[in-house]
């Protein structure tokens, strides 16, 4: 079965500066409104600096080798359907688990300015070139939570995240 995580993107200028509204599959927006509260022995952290990566995942058939992700020797043999259910995201945030203990992992990611979220997938360690940021998101999720441009413009935007469960 092919992966159906596919990007809908419009483009409109903003101060001048490309501008990608992305449409959520039906199964991440169930998946987004499902998620509860998160329990106080839930990992997370406030006012950190989010960059994006241009992981490209669905031309690559979401196949974590193909990006030399961190995370590919222990999750590359996961089903499509997995691997596919969550936009990619490098971590390194100052709470949470670190290296392979990250791997698989689902963080909930809110634009700290507008409140904007969504989900992401650990596959990669900050070994990727995102300027020492907490978190490196696909391109594509990084552009569906910039809902005010800020994050275009500057390359980067400040976020508040939380570990949660995938619900896998």
């Amino acid at each position: 079965m092919q992966p159906q995580r596919q990007a809908n993107q419009a483009a409109a200028s903003i101060n001048g500066a490309e501008r990608h509204q992305v449409l959520l599959p039906r199964a991440g927006v169930r998946a987004l409104a499902a998620w509860t509260l998160p329990s106080a022995s839930a990992q997370g952290a406030s006012g950190v600096t989010a960059t994006y990566i241009a992981y490209n995942a669905p031309s690559v058939n979401w196949e974590l080798g193909a990006v030399s992700a961190s995370c590919a020797a222990r999750d590359e043999d996961k089903p499509p359907e997995w691997r596919s259910r969550y936009w990619w995201a490098a971590f390194c945030g100052p709470a949470g688990p670190r290296g392979d203990a990250a791997c698989g992992r689902c963080v909930r990611v809110a634009n700290a300015a507008t409140g904007a979220q969504a989900a992401v997938r650990v596959v990669d360690d900050c070994g990727r070139a995102n300027g020492g940021a907490a978190l490196g998101m696909d391109t594509p999720v990084f552009y569906q939570i910039d809902t005010d441009g800020s994050g275009m413009a500057s390359g980067q935007l400040e976020v508040n995240y939380q570990f949660v469960d995938c619900q896998d």
